[in-house]
């Protein structure tokens, strides 16, 4: 398996400068959880929520940027005023999985990628 960045799920229009990296199967992710791949010296933390309305599959980037430690694969996933967010396991501040944004602190914030299924293979585009 391979790690590498990525964004939610959301049809992506197409655009000749991002190549797609298979980095996983479908089996491979843990529903409602993280689970790390490896990508282009990156580590991304995918969330596979198949529940969740809209967008299914998330991408972010698994270091966090408080402590500096990867571990955003391993946060808790919940819903703050509507928005999926991804705890932090260290200091517990909230991303938003579609933009990578901090709830708690705006200067903060994790990488996204563009993410996808391609029939069974879990797809992460870099450009």
């Amino acid at each position: 398996m391979s790690l590498t960045a990525i964004k939610h799920s959301e049809p992506v229009a197409p655009d000749s400068s991002l190549a797609w990296h298979t980095v996983c199967g479908r089996e491979d992710l843990v529903t409602n959880s993280g689970v790390v791949v490896w990508l282009d010296g990156a580590q991304v933390a995918l969330f596979y929520l198949p529940d969740a309305e809209g967008s299914q599959l998330y991408a972010v980037d698994n270091r966090d940027p408080q402590s500096g430690v990867n571990v955003i694969g391993r946060g808790l996933i919940g819903s703050i005023k509507g928005d999926l967010v991804i705890a932090s396991p260290l200091y517990k501040q909230h991303f938003r999985l579609k933009d990578g944004s901090c709830l708690e602190y705006p200067e903060q914030r994790l990488r996204v990628w563009p993410v996808r299924f391609e029939g069974e293979d879990v797809q992460l585009a870099v450009g």
